[in-house]
């Protein structure tokens, strides 16, 4: 197993990056992992460093003592005073440019992210759940979206995303009610994957997240964005886009070595695809046939 630390600069948040997986640990538990001025900037930073390391092939956001984030702290919300020297227009500069580097780096990542839920996710700490490609819960854990609550209308692109994990009537009903949901109920909604008895959430969770970091880097990518033009093109640009991913992709390493594999009935070894300087698209013998009967 490989391992090694991150330096995140602050304890409020714990980093490591271990067999290619980067795990982060919300650790703010006597607030139930509540976004703060320190917390939050150094998982902008750590998401940004890590997208970019090649070490790292998957993502493992989680939070410490039982919770997974409480999205802001309303503490500090109320104790801060009023803003009054700084523009509107500047305010809101700055949430877009903070909303970017951290929701919308996830959803922009290639990366596969999961969410890994050991207790409430509400607020931004949902939006940031929802902005991983796989959500894992423990049983005890629930959601809420909280901000109709402190008079909030959303951040960190909860409605866009919760549209779309659930659809519109549910959406609204979500954001308008506030309701708390179980970890089932979240389960048969859509909101989350899995749910995993407490005690073995973090296991399931890494174990998913390794196997993804272990698979094929660019393949996983080009699949995200197949699924990302789903959501935003019509059927049929859609469809050509996909198509010309696949037949760009069809002679790359990482296929020539998933279909040798196949054939052999061994493990493929995608670090070691990795690692090569890789060509063209070419396809050799009875490797180029099967990628021809299995693009069909």
């Amino acid at each position: 197993m490989s391992r090694r630390q991150l330096d995140t600069g602050t304890d409020e948040l714990l980093g490591e990056v271990r067999d290619g997986v980067a795990i982060f640990t919300l650790n703010r538990p006597q607030a139930r992992n509540a976004l703060s001025d320190r917390l939050t900037p150094a998982l902008r930073a750590g998401i940004a460093a890590c997208d970019g390391d090649p070490e790292v092939g998957a993502f493992l956001i989680t939070g410490a003592g039982g919770a997974f984030c409480a999205g802001g702290d309303v503490k500090d919300m109320g104790a801060s005073p009023p803003r009054t020297n700084v523009s509107l227009e500047a305010r809101t500069a700055e949430l877009i440019r903070r909303q970017r580097m951290l929701t919308g780096a996830l959803v922009r990542s290639r990366k596969p992210s999961i969410a890994a839920l050991p207790g409430p996710a509400a607020g931004a700490g949902l939006s940031l759940a929802l902005a991983c490609d796989l959500r894992l819960a423990a049983a005890s854990a629930f959601v809420r979206t909280a901000y109709i609550r402190i008079g909030l209308p959303g951040d960190y692109g909860v409605n866009w995303l919760l549209t779309r994990a659930v659809g519109p009537g549910r959406a609204r009903e979500l954001m308008l009610l506030s309701e708390d949901l179980d970890a089932e109920r979240c389960r048969q909604l859509g909101l989350v994957n899995r749910v995993l008895p407490d005690d073995e959430l973090f296991v399931a969770a890494f174990d998913l997240a390794a196997r993804l970091a272990a698979g094929p880097r660019h393949t996983i990518g080009l699949i995200k964005d197949n699924l990302d033009d789903a959501m935003r093109l019509d059927f049929l640009p859609a469809l050509d886009a996909e198509a010309a991913r696949m037949v760009r992709h069809s002679g790359s390493a990482e296929t020539r070595e998933a279909i040798r594999a196949y054939v052999e009935r061994r493990p493929a070894d995608f670090a070691a695809v990795a690692r090569e300087v890789r060509g063209g698209p070419r396809s050799e013998g009875r490797l180029g046939t099967l990628l021809n009967h299995l693009s069909t």
